[in-house]
């Protein structure tokens, strides 16, 4: 009964009146939108609104309809056409009222085009991209106030992050280069961008939202992009500003517990099978961490909060760098099970956690031959995060003092303690 239904329903998708309607559809979206942005202009003092992105897309509908019975060259001819004459209005709108600008025209030509797409492609590609089109014309004041907040370093670097993924990757050897068939360094680098694209990510929310939501979400943020460059800002501020040492442990508590949901993200993205051991410990030490740190925050709010800066995370040095150490950690990981078994990658973890947690995780959790068994792989990431953890606290009182190491320590205590009870009753 449900594969009757199923083969209904394409077949009712495929019909030329369905598809027509789904064009005309994408053309009422577009010009909903170009339409209300112009509500505040008289009839007849815009190029095109509602109506007219209506019957573009309706057009580019029935152009491909008359293109199948035809020949497909009718669509480009009539699309050069409709270009034209929207280019035209468009250029005249934009003379009278002195604001040049080539969306609206654009947005014309997307709506024939996507209706087109409707009747001679996938339908739902067709709508989805209809959908992107209004959510990026409808953005245009948000995309903007984003832009004049960033910088040429982050802009900088979102070129370097494309071009390193698109254009480099594509001529990395995609083998293993090494004596023990270990290292793949097509992989590696792919793994390096990964991680280092999570960091600018939490490091552009910073830069956008930080300064206006205050330090809880800069905390937050500050767990994505490194908790542990985190806890150095943190301290460093406590030290300088001791009414803040309870603001500023707070926040160290939290991007800890950030770093635990980060930890998910990773291994969740690269090995599944490995999560459901993993979830219910870090999702505690999370939890834990996460109310014990916005409270904190909260407590010591009163004393104000002073404005955080971060560094951006994301240059080519760094890249390079931490795509060698991921390559140096996945070497002695492989090694270590060769050689050492289960405690040779459990010690390997233990010692990694000391400097970092991301590159022992991808070690872990990425697929591989021979692999690694589930336990060992599952309890050396929960060392290695535990003893970053510890770290982190060690690294709070050197930098910021007494109080805020001791505070943080606690804290971070109490996490690994309800962690390490769920995972005792897991394996009971």
């Amino acid at each position: 009964m449900e594969l009757t239904t199923f083969r209904k329903e394409i077949i009712v998708l495929d019909l030329p009146l369905t598809r027509l309607a789904i064009a005309l559809a994408i053309g009422l979206l577009i010009g909903l939108e170009r339409g209300w942005s112009a509500r505040s202009e008289k009839e007849g003092e815009r190029a095109a609104g509602l109506r007219t992105h209506a019957i573009s897309g309706l057009l580019g509908g029935i152009t491909a309809l008359l293109g199948q019975l035809t020949t497909p060259l009718l669509i480009g001819f009539v699309f050069l056409g409709f270009a034209g004459v929207t280019a035209l209005f468009h250029w005249l709108e934009s003379r009278d009222e002195h604001n040049f600008s080539a969306t609206g025209a654009v947005a014309g030509m997307i709506a024939f085009m996507l209706g087109a797409y409707a009747v001679l492609g996938e339908p739902e590609i067709a709508i989805a991209a209809a959908t992107a089109t209004v959510v990026l014309l409808a953005l245009k004041t948000t995309l903007h106030g984003w832009l004049k907040r960033l910088e040429w370093i982050e802009i900088r670097s979102v070129l370097i992050l494309v071009t390193m993924t698109f254009l480099f990757l594509p001529f990395i050897p995609d083998r293993t280069i090494d004596p023990w068939d270990t290292l793949n360094p097509a992989r590696i680098w792919e793994l390096a961008i990964f991680v280092y694209a999570i960091s600018f990510t939490g490091y552009i929310a910073i830069r956008l939202f930080g300064e206006r939501n205050g330090v809880m979400l800069a905390a937050i943020a500050g767990g994505v992009v490194s908790s542990t460059a985190a806890t150095l800002n943190f301290a460093k501020i406590a030290r300088d500003n001791p009414t803040q040492t309870t603001l500023m442990a707070g926040s160290i508590t939290l991007a800890g517990a950030v770093m635990s949901i980060r930890i998910l993200l990773i291994v969740a993205a690269l090995n599944m099978s490995l999560v459901p051991a993993l979830w219910p410990v870090l999702a505690m030490a999370a939890f834990v961490q996460g109310v014990t740190g916005a409270l904190m925050i909260i407590l010591g709010a009163r004393h104000g909060t002073q404005t955080i800066e971060w560094k951006n995370p994301f240059d080519l040095p760094s890249a390079l760098q931490f795509a060698l150490f991921i390559a140096f950690i996945i070497l002695l990981s492989s090694l270590a099970a060769r050689h050492f078994g289960s405690n040779g990658l459990l010690s390997l973890a233990a010692l990694s956690g000391l400097a970092d947690v991301d590159a022992i995780t991808l070690a872990l959790a990425r697929p591989q031959d021979p692999p690694i068994d589930q336990a060992v792989a599952t309890n050396g990431i929960l060392l290695a995060a535990m003893v970053n953890t510890l770290i982190k606290s060690a690294i709070a009182g050197w930098t910021g003092g007494t109080a805020i190491g001791w505070r943080t320590l606690l804290a971070n205590a109490g996490a690994i303690a309800a962690a390490g009870a769920v995972l005792l009753i897991m394996n009971v």
